[in-house]
């Protein structure tokens, strides 16, 4: 989608108004939550994921997301020991009702659960032309729906593809880090789900936090480092394979 000049400056007052309100930050859902006193991020542990899908179905339920989009997936490595730098990677229906056995072998078998990476320096909120993509204070990347354009921008912008277009909406979609549950007090809809524990929201500004002392024992990654978005999804037995 592109813009003529007389629409770019049809939009500039809606653009006015879209920076105001980030600005402002995101509004608090809890009246005793404090976003300045918390950073959000979350805790993947490759070894623990078993590719039950159960984070992809409680994430539909919880957000009400359209069936054949996801906030969240699951995929399945097959590293060939023939095949290292060229993995087979599946994930059908978003991994939502598992994995079917399959002739994967002769290698090993691994899954991966991906949503939005919640950037610090994230490239989606720096394309959208009138600041409906925005970070809250307390570190999650939003949308603010009433603002956004559809312009799609964002979706080609983000670089670990965790945004779609919602076709109801018509408007971006993608992981809010289920930010209605955690500004009261709550964890997300796809950590409470998952029967293993692979993965654990974490408050990065709670010295008291479990990450803290798991970060000190344990060599975590994010997903394409080299990207330099300041992810703040860290992955625990993440194979170099992984894209």
């Amino acid at each position: 989608m592109t813009f003529n000049r007389r629409q770019i400056l049809l939009l500039l007052p809606a653009a006015a108004v879209a920076w105001d309100f980030v600005l402002a930050g995101a509004p608090e859902e809890s009246p005793n939550y404090k976003s300045s006193e918390h950073w959000w991020g979350m805790l993947l542990d490759i070894t623990k994921c078993i590719g039950c899908g159960s984070c992809v179905s409680a994430c539909a339920l919880e957000n009400d997301v359209p069936d054949g989009y996801f906030r969240t997936w699951v995929e399945r490595y097959h590293v060939s020991d023939w095949h290292i730098e060229n993995p087979v990677v599946d994930s059908p229906n978003g991994g939502k009702d598992g994995f079917p056995q399959g002739n994967l072998t002769g290698g090993k078998n691994f899954f991966v659960p991906k949503l939005c990476n919640h950037c610090s320096d994230s490239p989606c909120t720096q394309v959208c032309p009138v600041g409906a993509t925005f970070h809250t204070d307390d570190g999650v990347v939003l949308i603010d729906y009433n603002y956004c354009l559809g312009c799609r921008y964002c979706i080609q912008a983000c670089p670990y593809g965790c945004r779609f277009f919602h076709p109801e909406r018509r408007t971006a979609e993608k992981c809010t880090l289920c930010y209605h549950r955690i500004t009261k007090g709550l964890t997300t809809a796809c950590c409470e789900a998952c029967p293993t524990g692979a993965r654990q929201l974490a408050d990065l500004k709670n010295p008291k936090d479990p990450i803290h002392e798991f970060l000190k024992t344990h060599t975590v990654q994010v997903l394409k480092p080299h990207l330099a978005t300041g992810a703040k999804m860290f992955y625990n037995g993440l194979d170099g394979s992984v894209r």
